[in-house]
């Protein structure tokens, strides 16, 4: 025989678990109700307000190649980074990474640069020019590129873009120089095969290149 006692406290032993699950259910979907709502309103801060001032601010105009390329910049991105990553420009080398091999060498305004030095905002308003600007429209190659396949100046031939626009930099204040004066000019760059014997004839070739192209 079940005791009256027993038999009450038997009713209440589900009633009170089913209210104390209903309390810890209704707290649990308040508190993600509540990080839900706060999510979403940063959410929203973030990305209708926040994140559109960022990125107008970071959104620059380079000319490049004669060409203006709109591009998303960081104000620590270097002008390599920002070439090969973000524009394609894969001629410009990165090698040292610390403007020491010169592979990455472009021309800014007329005059060679190591591009992993340089930061990208910094250059929004000058005239940059890459390797893969040196040709012409018609595919004709610029003297110095010619005087490279002339002489077949390179081995590896990852250094040669760096190698090329320092000369094409340097010839643009020196048009005729010595074999010495050339090799002083183009001192900044180096060259993991160390090659530079042929690399000097094939820039000295290109000088020469150079100068007949406009006698022509």
């Amino acid at each position: 025989m079940v005791d009256k006692a027993d038999s009450k406290i038997g009713d209440d032993v589900p009633t009170a678990v089913s209210r104390r699950n209903f309390i810890k259910g209704v707290i649990t979907s308040g508190v993600a109700v509540s990080s839900a709502s706060y999510l979403f309103r940063a959410s929203t801060v973030l990305h209708g307000q926040q994140f559109t001032a960022v990125v107008g601010d970071r959104l620059i105009t380079l000319n490049v190649n004669g060409q203006q390329r709109r591009v998303d910049v960081m104000k620590q991105e270097t002008l390599a980074s920002t070439l090969r990553y973000k524009l394609g420009l894969t001629g410009t080398k990165l090698g040292c990474d610390r403007a020491e091999c010169g592979s990455c060498t472009v021309l800014i305004d007329d005059i060679p640069y190591y591009s992993c030095s340089v930061l990208t905002h910094t250059v929004r308003d000058r005239k940059i020019l890459t390797i893969e600007g040196l040709a012409s429209a018609d595919g004709t190659l610029h003297p110095v590129q010619q005087g490279v396949i002339d002489e077949q100046g390179f081995q590896c031939a990852f250094c040669m873009s760096g190698f090329i626009m320092t000369t094409v930099g340097y010839l643009k204040t020196n048009p005729n120089p010595t074999r010495q004066e050339l090799a002083n000019g183009i001192s900044g760059c180096l060259c993991r095969c160390q090659d530079y014997d042929k690399i000097l004839t094939a820039m000295m070739r290109g000088a020469e290149n150079l100068r007949r192209s406009k006698v022509g």
